[in-house]
Parts: C-alpha cells; sequence; structure tokens
C-alpha cells in the first residue's frame, strides 16, 4: 500500500533541516497533512584495529539527557563525498585519521518523519595525528574491544539506533558472530 506525496511545502527552514508539510493520499484516497523533516545526509566513520578493537566516543546527548558510545558522525557539507565527509569526522572528533574507509551500510534511522540518511564507513587502519579538533563533541574516546559490543548494546550503553546497527554489524563481519 503506497502513500503519495501529491505536494508539500516548507514551514520552517534553516540551514541544519527543513521542516515540511506534505498533502499526502493514503491508498483509500483520503488525505492527510503529514509534517516531515528533511535533513541532509550524515557520514559516519570508525577505524579496527589489529586487536579487533573499535574506535569509540563516551558522549551526552543533550536532547535525550543520555551518555552512550558513538561513532564520530556528521553532516555531508553541500558537493562533499560522503566517504571524504566521513574521514573528516573521524578525524575531527577522535584525532585518528583513518585508513581506506569501507561501507558498511546506510540506514534510515527515522523514515517515517524524515529523510535522514546515514552513511556508515570504517578502516581498518588509522593514525593518531594528534587531540580532536572538536574535543568538545565527546568527554573520551576508547578503543573497546569488539566482542563486547552485543552486550554493550544489550545493556543500553549504544542508545542510537543507527550505532547500534553499525556495531552490531561490524561485530558479525569481523568476529562472524
Amino acid at each position: 500500500m503506497r502513500w503519495r506525496n501529491l505536494r508539500e511545502h516548507t514551514v520552517y527552514e534553516n540551514r541544519w533541516f527543513r521542516v515540511n508539510l506534505a498533502d499526502v493520499e493514503l491508498p483509500d484516497g483520503r488525505h492527510l497533512d503529514h509534517y516531515l523533516i528533511r535533513l541532509r545526509p550524515v557520514a559516519v566513520a570508525t577505524a579496527v584495529n589489529e586487536a579487533n578493537e573499535v574506535l569509540l566516543l563516551w558522549r551526552h546527548r543533550f536532547i535525550t539527557d543520555v551518555y552512550g558510545w558513538e561513532l564520530a558522525a556528521g553532516v555531508v557539507e553541500d558537493g562533499e563525498d560522503p566517504e571524504a565527509a566521513a574521514a573528516r569526522e573521524m578525524e575531527e572528533e577522535t584525532g585518528w585519521r583513518p585508513g581506506p574507509l569501507t561501507h558498511l551500510m546506510t540506514v534510515e534511522p527515522s523514515n517515517g518523519l524524515t529523510d535522514a540518511r546515514h552513511l556508515m564507513y570504517y578502516a581498518t587502519e588509522a593514525v593518531q595525528i594528534g587531540d580532536p579538533e572538536d574535543d568538545f563533541e565527546s568527554d573520551r574516546r576508547e578503543w573497546v574491544p569488539l566482542k563486547g559490543v552485543p552486550d554493550m548494546v544489550g545493556r543500553g550503553e549504544v542508545p542510537a539506533a543507527n550505532m547500534a546497527a553499525a556495531l552490531l554489524m561490524l561485530h558479525h563481519l569481523r568476529l562472524g558472530a
């Protein structure tokens, strides 16, 4: 059953997002007004070292008032390649420059409300280039054993669904479990 977006218009906009109101036709012919948020893509990156440890950030999210483990992430700037954006974000937020990145997965974390796409990457090598440029993004950066990821997710230590999905996929690919 396909819902059809007949038209939409912007009711609010800033450099981060647009809030639009859509006239949606349901399969039975009824119409409803549906608000949606239009967002730029987000690029996400981490690295896994030879000891199968993954580079994570421990940070507080004020919106939900929750601490948790995350991967470096940020908006893909206009005209920027998502892979380059992922590498830039990892370097800015962790102080580690990733080696060649591999696309891990793309997720839509809230596709009933937003058109956000998160493009997730990982590297199997990284070089520490100094302190994070954006050290205000997290309380700390740590190499965490990948084998512990499922338990961390289960305990709620990785509250963001996109981050949990990426870490569980990385765990599966690297450790086969």
